[in-house]
Formats: C-alpha cells, structure tokens, sequence
C-alpha cells in the first residue's frame, strides 16, 4: 500500500514538475520569490488532493478487476482508506497555503506578486464560483475525515454521511478544472487532469446511481439462522442463478435489511455448486449484535460478490504453509478445510493454529477437528489463553519441521498480527511470507 501510494504521488509530481521545468512554465514562474513559492505549493498540493482523491472515488467502486494486482479487495479497501485521508490532509494544507497570502502581504508586500491568469468574464466567473465550491468542499471532507476516524462515531449514520462524498469530489472536480493554470493544459499534467477527472467522475455518478457491484449481486433467501455461541450467528442462503459461485476464503457482501445495508462477511463454507453458502457472522457492532433474532429463514437476502485473493494455498508450494486463525478469523480456514475434503490428498503440509479465549465454550473446535481428522497432513493446535497458552514468534520458530522458509496466512486480531510479525522480525526470520486479510472497510 505504501509503495503504491508513494509512487502514484511522485508520478503526478512528476507530471507538475514537467510543467514547472518547460520554457512555458519557466517564464510563468519568473524570479523565485515568496509569492512564486507559494503560487508553486498551492498548485502542487491542489493537484496532490485532487489526483489522490481521484483515485480514492475509482476504488470505491470495487474494481474486481484490480484484486489480482493488489492482492484482495481488502486490500484495495485499504488504499481508498489511506488515499482519502492523504486527499483531505493535502486539502487541508492547500487551503493553509491559500490563506497565507496575508502574511506574505504583511512580511515581504506585494513586490514580486505573480499576475492571474485572464481568461475573459465568463471563465473569470466559474472561478469565482469554483473557489468558493472549493472552500465549502475542504470543510466537509475535514468534518467527515473526523468522523471517520473516530471509530466510537455510529457506522450506520457513517455509512450515510459517506453517501455525499461523490458530490462532494464533483464540487473537487469542479473546483480542479476551472482553477487550475490554463498553461496545464498543454502539458502532460493537464492530460493526467483531464483523466483523472473524467475518472473520478465517472465513478461518482456510478456510486450516486446505486450501480458499484451491480453486475456481481444476487438475490436469495435465508434458508437457515442458527446461533452457535452467545455472540456467533450462523446465516446458510440458497441465491439465484445470478450467483457465480465462490473460491474458499472470499468474502461478500451482505445486505439482510435494505435500510441497513450491504456489510462484508466472509463465506465459511466451500463452493459445492448449489448456490448455498454460509456465514459464521461475529457479534462486533451495533447491527450484528442480536442478529441471530433479527433473521428469519425465508427473508430474502442479497449478496453482492465474491471478492478476495484470501484463498487456498496450492499443495505444489514449496514453502512450510503455517495458518493462523484468531477468533472469528477462522472463517476463510473453515472454508479451506471444507474444500480440502473432496481431495485429501491434494492438502498441503500444514501447522494450523487457532487462539481462542475458552476451549471449551468455542463453537468452532469441534469442526476444526472433525474437519482436520480427515486431513492428515494438516496439523491442528487449539490455544486457549484461558489455559494460558499463547501463540508467538518463538511457537512458530520451534515447531518449524522442514527448515524452509515459512509461508504464513493470518486472520484474525490486528494486535496478534503486530506482535507476530514483530517477533519474527526479532528471530530474524525476514523471510516468511506473511499473507494477511486486512479486513476492515473504514
């Protein structure tokens, strides 16, 4: 994520710089003076927001044609998060930038002040109106930057308010075309603007028309709702022929209630062909606690995927396949043992670990097991923190069998994942493959 965030960024900065070092742009600079360095960084930091905000609308439309590139719609989740946050935090500083022209004033006068660019009263008028869109755009994309980091703010109320950032890039877009220097458009950077705002725009009337995932959803029914755990609720639906079928470890996502809303859910069961799949859905917000009493078998469902690149490791690799699961992280694994079950012989060579709290009271053990007893190359260890047994760095370094590099799938707590990775890197193990679901959508 981070590389690709860098590079798109040193790419559009690039394409500024291109401009800033033509003939063209050389003479519009003229000498280098503060009001040449401010006109330069409000320019840059401008198209640094619009390009990432750009970027953040394309991959709000769940480009499934993306996932193999980066690794999982999960993951594509996590760069419109960041490129988002990035976008509102150049915003913010590209309006510091405007606002500083006082203090120039004050400090160094008028001396060295660059001309605008005229471009007759009509374009001079879109200006005045794009400057002012602008201004009004920053402020709700800073309040709802706020909102969405604080985590305790409802996700209900948040997933609605997160409907008007579409207007709100069109008010961007608006902003970019009539604002921006007319010498952009004869360079390169004016061709990657011109892109980038039918792109964004694009996307933006795909999202206000309700059309992200349209071509993957399907209709079905809720055929059975069982509660094995105080907080886990079992959900099997039979879908309709729109339904492409699964590889174990995707995930979808899942509308029950219209007003509700689609949330993504992984899919704990293996493709058999009939359209049936299962979700073990863990009891963590305000909608899915009590859900287990808020469906009924026959309420109809849609479920609009699948996406994920968190799928079953081939048998043919030669790396040690270590996975680990922490609560309700097991599910993409009860969906790979599932699958494992009509070609036992076909299973890698694996160490499986499961954390859970209390042994005794999970209700996912005694699958594990009888799943696993058919398998014999897949070694399950149960871990109990109750008995306490913990997984670490050192666990999976003694267990080690064959002394090849080991190739790990997590899923499971952010905090487990942190303190494993951490203590491989203390044992120097820089090696390990460490695949992890980042599954987590604001």
């Amino acid at each position: 994520m981070k590389r690709f965030l860098t590079a798109f960024i040193a790419l559009v900065t690039l394409a500024w710089g291109w401009d800033l070092l033509s003939a063209s742009g050389a003479a519009a600079a003229g000498p280098l003076n503060p009001w040449a360095v401010r006109q330069h960084a409000l320019t840059l930091t401008g198209l640094w927001s619009f390009s990432l905000m750009s970027l953040a609308m394309v991959l709000a439309t769940r480009p499934a044609w993306l996932e193999r590139p980066f690794g999982g719609m999960d993951r594509i989740y996590r760069v419109h998060k960041w490129a988002g946050i990035l976008a509102i935090a150049f915003g913010g500083l590209h309006w510091l930038v405007e606002m500083s022209d006082d203090v120039i004033k004050a400090v160094y006068g008028r001396e060295g002040r660059l001309p605008k660019d005229h471009g007759g009263a009509f374009l001079e008028a879109m200006r005045d109106a794009a400057e002012s869109l602008g201004e009004f755009a920053i402020y709700a994309l800073l309040a709802m930057l706020v909102l969405t980091l604080w985590k305790r703010f409802p996700f209900k109320l948040w997933r609605y308010l997160h409907k008007v950032m579409p207007v709100l890039y069109l008010a961007l877009a608006f902003h970019a075309a009539f604002l921006a220097p007319l010498g952009y458009w004869s360079q390169p950077v004016g061709a990657l603007m011109a892109l980038l705002i039918a792109a964004g725009s694009v996307a933006s009337v795909q999202a206000l028309a309700g059309w992200i995932g349209r071509s993957r959803r399907a209709q079905g029914v809720v055929e059975a709702v069982n509660e094995p755990a105080p907080s886990v609720t079992e959900v099997v639906c039979r879908l309709d022929d729109a339904w492409r079928g699964h590889r174990a470890g995707q995930f979808a996502f899942v509308t029950f209630e219209r007003f509700e809303g689609a949330h993504p859910f992984t899919i704990a069961s293996a493709d058999h062909g009939d359209r049936r799949i299962t979700f073990q859905i863990k009891a963590l917000g305000d909608y899915t606690h009590g859900l287990a009493q808020k469906l009924v078998p026959g309420q109809p469902v849609r479920v609009e995927g699948p996406y994920g690149c968190f799928e079953l490791p081939s048998g043919r690799r030669r790396r040690e396949q270590v996975w680990i699961a922490g609560g309700i992280g097991v599910t993409p694994f009860l969906a790979w043992l599932e699958a494992l079950q009509a070609a036992p012989d076909k299973a890698p060579e694996v160490d499986f670990y499961y954390s859970v709290r209390r042994r005794d009271a999970d209700p996912f053990v005694e699958r594990l097991e009888a799943l696993c007893a058919t398998l014999p190359s897949v070694r399950l260890h149960v871990l109990s923190s109750e008995r306490n047994e913990k997984l670490s760095a050192e666990t999976l370094r003694e267990r080690g069998r064959h002394g090849r590099r080991a190739e790990i799938w997590f899923c499971g707590p952010q905090g487990l994942a942190d303190k494993l990775r951490d203590g491989l890197r203390r044992l120097g193990m820089g090696k390990v493959r460490f695949h992890q679901e980042a599954f987590e959508m604001r």
